[in-house]
C-alpha cells in the first residue's frame, strides 16, 4: 500500500507542479513523544493518522487534509479539539495557520495563505494542538503529526 501511495503522490506532485506551482507535497504521519522540531516539542503520547497530506504552493497557499488523527490508546483525539499547521523552513517556524476544529473522528482540513520564505528549504508542516476540551490555547502547542518523517508501520495506519 505504501508503494502505491508513494507512486500516486509522486504523480500528483509531477502534475501539480506543472499545473499549480506546487512547491511541496507530502504525506502526514503521527508523532511520537520526545521529538523536537524547530523548537516545537511533540505531544506527550503517540498519535496516528489514517490518511493525511499537506500541499504548499509557491504562492504560500497551504492545504492540509487529516483523516483519523487520533491517540491509539483511546481511539479518538482525546482532549484535542482544534489544530493549527506550522510551516517550518530550515530549523525555524516560518508561519502558522489559524486553528480549525478537529472532529471526534480526528478529521480536519486547513486552507490558508501564508507568508513563507522563498525558497523554503527543508520544508516540514507540523500539525499542532490548538485547543483542549474546546478551550483555545493562546498559541499553538505541541505538534501531534507532521510531514517529512519516515512512517513507522507500528504507529501509523495506511499513510
Amino acid at each position: 500500500m505504501a508503494i502505491i501511495l508513494s507512486c500516486f503522490l509522486s504523480g500528483l506532485f509531477a502534475v501539480g507542479t506543472v499545473a499549480d506551482g506546487i512547491g511541496f507535497l507530502s504525506p502526514i504521519v503521527g508523532s511520537n513523544p520526545g521529538v523536537t522540531i524547530a523548537g516545537v516539542k511533540s505531544g506527550g503520547a503517540p498519535w496516528v493518522v489514517s490518511h493525511g497530506f499537506a500541499v504548499l504552493n509557491d504562492e504560500g497557499r497551504l492545504r492540509v487534509e487529516l483523516r483519523g488523527l487520533i491517540l491509539p490508546s483511546v481511539g479518538t483525539p482525546g482532549p484535542v479539539t482544534a489544530v493549527a499547521a506550522s510551516v517550518v523552513c530550515g530549523d525555524a517556524v516560518a508561519a502558522t495557520t489559524d486553528s480549525v476544529l478537529l472532529t471526534v473522528d480526528g478529521n480536519a482540513e486547513i486552507h490558508a495563505k501564508l507568508q513563507v520564505p522563498s525558497p523554503c528549504l527543508g520544508t516540514i508542516v507540523l500539525i499542532r494542538a490548538a485547543a483542549f476540551n474546546g478551550t483555545p490555547l493562546p498559541a499553538p502547542g505541541p505538534w501531534i503529526a507532521a510531514t517529512g518523517l519516515v512512517k513507522d508501520d507500528d504507529s501509523n495506519h495506511d499513510n
